[in-house]
């Protein structure tokens, strides 16, 4: 989508913007497809937020990295796969410009040219507690969201390569601030779901990963991700791209350091939503708990604390279905009447990730009022998108090329050199695939009928956790079971 990279800050001083607070809420709450807001923040103090200022202001701070290859293979580089250190955004500054200095410091053992470092998921009101004035520096009242500020935004700070996998968010939709260099998106509708093969190990609550990596797909392994309808866009300093919910991403840094600040808008939706991550939570950690340790086998992401036990997974279960109930009779009873002003104030941090944030629970049903509900703000009641100069989308990519550039007969010459071989007379599932990179059976794990054998088709707890845990399967026993607990 290259009439984003057109459309910049808006020039110094300039405090009028295209869009009132209002009407650009309703955007971001009527949207389904994404798309770039232009000179909205022009005069956003965070737009400073360089990482040159950032180093200043934390003063000899630490965070934590996460450090991942430059050279891609063809599994995703999730969480459980990388290595972290801690370090001052000074020494992050230096080993990125290949000072000398890094040479001794924390990253001594990652050469720039080879690694990549990311420091993701940052709360600002965690890592700034002590300078509660600079949450102040982010508006995002701006979009119709009084109240919310940096308190309840999260940092990213990387290198070029930095990415995190291709996943969707089971909560909210996304606002997402450039401020340093730019960074590349590829997004997939829901629709796309089971084209992307979804599991849920390494398992996060709020996170549904991909098993393909989208910068180098398997389409061996992975053929159905032919099918995906990419929408690419590359963000520059002063865009703020929306993600819609459900809409899944894989985002790279493309130059030398890159910052974002992002924030997750809550919607009446996520009440179910943590009813179906609730259920998730139960049956990850009771199947993944009972099965053999395996140091091979880290099937928890390094931002959940610990396996919970499966008496507080069901605590955890019956407060997301009691607060979804009490959540609907709360809207019915604010449909009743007119919505006061203070109903409109959010002041809820994000609820991504928020199982490592100490003392939450899933009953926060005041932060979340009727006015978050989507559905009441479907694209028929704001008639028209305005999008323009200010408002760009971010359009599928042409039919024939993929999310990677790649052109699509490239996928399909790919599947047909297997053609002669056991991919094509097996016609493998995916269940197969998931099990080697290849199809090819040797005879003599052959049954006399020409299929594979019982052991070479043996199916793992991953792979029955991908059946369990599927979206589509969670959210139909969500639903079965607010069904009972209705009765």
């Amino acid at each position: 989508m290259a009439g984003a990279e057109s459309g910049g800050p808006a020039a110094p001083g300039e405090d009028v913007k295209p869009f009132t607070p209002e009407t650009a809420k309703e955007i971001v709450m009527s949207l389904q497809q994404p798309a770039v807001f232009c000179n909205m923040v022009g005069d956003w103090p965070a737009l400073h937020w360089n990482v040159k200022y950032l180093s200043a202001v934390l003063d000899g701070k630490t965070i934590e990295f996460r450090i991942g290859s430059k050279t891609m293979d063809l599994v995703p580089q999730f969480e459980t796969r990388c290595s972290y250190v801690k370090a001052t955004l000074e020494e992050f500054l230096a080993w990125s410009s290949g000072q000398p200095s890094c040479l001794s410091g924390p990253f001594s053992c990652f050469e720039y040219s080879k690694y990549w470092a990311y420091a993701d998921y940052k709360y600002i009101a965690r890592i700034f507690e002590d300078k509660a004035e600079i949450f102040q520096d982010i508006r995002w009242s701006d979009f119709g969201f009084p109240g919310r500020s940096g308190k309840e935004s999260t940092l990213w700070i990387g290198s070029e390569g930095a990415n995190t996998p291709c996943h969707l968010d089971s909560y909210g939709c996304n606002l997402v601030l450039q401020v340093q260099g730019r960074k590349k998106w590829h997004l997939f509708p829901p629709g796309d779901t089971s084209f992307l093969y979804p599991t849920r190990i390494p398992y996060e609550e709020s996170s549904v990963f991909s098993k393909v990596n989208v910068a180098k797909p398997d389409l061996k392994r992975f053929p159905e991700f032919k099918n995906t309808t990419a929408h690419v866009v590359t963000l520059s300093p002063g865009q703020v791209l929306l993600v819609p919910r459900h809409w899944w991403h894989y985002v790279e840094s493309i130059d030398p350091i890159t910052i974002s600040i992002n924030s997750w808008i809550e919607l009446d939706a996520d009440h179910e939503a943590r009813v179906e991550e609730a259920i998730t939570r139960t049956l990850v950690c009771a199947i993944k708990s009972a099965e053999n340790p395996s140091d091979e086998d880290i099937w928890l992401n390094p931002t959940e604390v610990e396996a919970t036990s499966h008496e507080i997974n069901l605590q955890y279960l019956n407060k997301a279905v009691s607060a979804y109930f009490k959540c609907q009779k709360a809207n019915v009873s604010e449909q009743t009447r007119p919505s006061s002003t203070e109903a409109e104030r959010v002041t809820s941090p994000s609820h991504k990730r928020r199982k490592k944030q100490v003392g939450w629970e899933p009953g926060g049903c005041k932060l979340l009022t009727h006015e978050f509900d989507s559905s009441t703000l479907k694209a028929e009641k704001f008639q028209k998108i305005p999008f323009g100069p200010h408002l760009i989308q971010v359009l599928p990519q042409p039919q024939e090329t993929s999310s990677t550039g790649a052109v699509k007969s490239d996928y399909r010459d790919l599947l047909h050199e297997n053609e002669g071989g056991h991919f094509g007379k097996l016609h493998c599932t995916r269940k197969q695939l998931a099990m080697s990179n290849d199809c090819e059976t040797p005879a003599n794990q052959m049954d006399s009928d020409g299929s594979p054998n019982a052991s070479q088709t043996a199916l793992s707890t991953n792979d029955l956790l991908d059946c369990l845990v599927n979206p589509h399967v969670i959210s139909l026993v969500a639903q079965l079971l607010l069904e009972r607990a209705g009765v």
